[in-house]
């Protein structure tokens, strides 16, 4: 789950030269704005059915956090 999770969050920020870590705030990286937002929260409920409000999602800092509300989720 968490490699396809970096692996598609890589494709929609459209990063290729580094890797991403769990620790990582993502909300700070350049790539990010309020499409990326959008396109994030669209991916989690794409690719592991998880629907996750806005409001909810400002709340989550890092992708270890986002990830383990989604593993939260999926059980």
């Amino acid at each position: 789950m968490e490699a396809l999770f970096f692996e598609k969050l890589k494709e929609i920020l459209e990063i290729t030269d580094r890797e991403l870590s769990a620790n990582d705030k993502f909300k700070e990286y350049s790539e990010w704005d309020s499409l990326a937002n959008l396109s994030v929260i669209a991916m989690i409920d794409e690719e592991f059915g998880v629907v996750i409000d806005n409001s909810e999602f400002k709340n989550i800092q890092t992708l270890g956090e986002l990830m383990a509300e989604i593993k939260k989720r999926t059980k």
